[in-house]
């Protein structure tokens, strides 16, 4: 049995990045709520039960366990001064796969009064190197909506690089959008040092 990963607890400036437990559903929920108009064009067509405290401590729960088993990671944003407060936005890295491609996906999203700040830049930037470091991961991909001339400036600053363009890539706000393919390497990653 593989033995317990310590839980990311990665700090910034001005953020604490982790993956809280699941007595911190009401917070999710809450900026999940309050961010429901603002995210809603950029997300696939939430699950039913999404605006409940019970899908939230599933999630949390789940995405611990997630974590353990190396899966994914997915980190909750707060303010660093205020690490017992609201939310402030997420970044997940999903789909680990290990063996000879050593990647995964990342999606983010931001509070709509946090915007601005550059704290999703701030925020990527330290996971990013938790990613690349602790983990081993030698390539992360992020895909976004072409619209979404914001999202592709921060990929474009991070240094991801455009890979390609898919039609009807996702299932988006309710329609099949095209998407903007990008990915990050790892150069600092050894054959060598591959996990299997």
């Amino acid at each position: 049995m593989r033995p317990q990963r310590e839980i990311p607890r990665i700090e910034t400036e001005r953020l604490l990045l982790t993956l809280p437990p699941e007595e911190e559903a009401s917070r999710m929920l809450a900026y999940f709520e309050e961010n429901r108009e603002h995210l809603e064009r950029w997300s696939p067509t939430p699950h039913a039960l999404f605006y409940t405290e019970k899908f939230w401590r599933e999630r949390l729960a789940q995405a611990r366990a997630e974590f353990q088993q190396d899966q994914s990671m997915k980190l909750v944003l707060r303010e660093r001064k205020r690490s017992e407060g609201s939310v402030v936005g997420v970044c997940n890295f999903s789909n680990f796969v290990r063996g000879p491609f050593q990647a995964c996906y990342l999606g983010y999203s931001l509070g709509q009064r946090f915007e601005g700040r550059g704290l999703m830049m701030e925020a990527l930037r330290a996971s990013i190197d938790y990613v690349f470091e602790r983990l081993r991961l030698h390539r992360i991909m992020a895909n976004y909506i072409p619209t979404n001339e914001r999202s592709g400036r921060l990929l474009d600053r991070l240094g991801f690089v455009r890979e390609g363009y898919a039609r009807d890539y996702l299932l988006i706000d309710g329609r099949w959008q095209d998407h903007i393919l990008t990915s990050l390497t790892n150069s600092r990653l050894k054959p060598e040092d591959v996990r299997s």
